[in-house]
């Protein structure tokens, strides 16, 4: 891998950490001796966003909880992301404040009775927002990856929906399947 790109999977991302382990973005960074972290820029409720009401299963500009975070790899920033969460769920949790969440979101939202059964992803390059391009750093010309996950739990209702906006020139995203049979 060379320094200026970051391979990335989802799989780590999805699983709850066992108790004493950081989040999943600290565990790979260290697993591939790189430096970097997250800084978490907004969090509270939020009207919901058309694409994120509809993925939820709930009303356009219906009340969600988001946490608005930007990633760096060295310093540079890599990815901005912004998890959201129906208000039910998150209110009066930690997944409404800015403080960082020991193991991760994942891993609180299991402690709260939430796991993940199933998760949808979908990737699209497009061009970036202005204020994309000012917190990436990225040029007027430089598209995104936009990936837009959906989790959903053992009865296939929506916990959580995440959309990260990547540089497309300094991500490579990879994708495991495993088939069970």
């Amino acid at each position: 891998m060379s320094s200026s790109k970051w391979v990335s999977a989802s799989m780590s991302y999805l699983a709850p950490r066992a108790k004493g382990q950081s989040d999943a973005w600290s565990a790979e960074l260290e697993r591939h001796g790189r430096r970097g972290g997250q800084l978490v820029i907004h969090a509270g409720e939020v009207p919901a966003p058309g694409a994120v009401a509809e993925l939820l299963g709930l009303s356009e500009g219906e009340a969600v909880v988001v946490r608005r975070r930007v990633m760096h790899l060295g310093d540079e920033p890599s990815e901005l992301t912004d998890t959201y969460y129906p208000v039910e769920i998150a209110r009066g949790t930690r997944l409404a404040g800015t403080a960082k969440i020991r193991g991760g979101a994942v891993t609180l939202l299991a402690e709260l009775g939430y796991v993940g059964a199933c998760v949808r992803e979908d990737v699209v390059a497009r061009m970036p927002s202005a204020e994309e391009r000012n917190v990436l750093r990225t040029a007027p010309d430089e598209p995104v990856l936009q990936l837009t996950r959906l989790t959903l739990d053992r009865d296939d209702r929506p916990i959580q929906v995440d959309r990260m906006a990547m540089p497309a020139h300094r991500q490579q995203l990879r994708y495991e399947m495993r088939i069970r049979g």
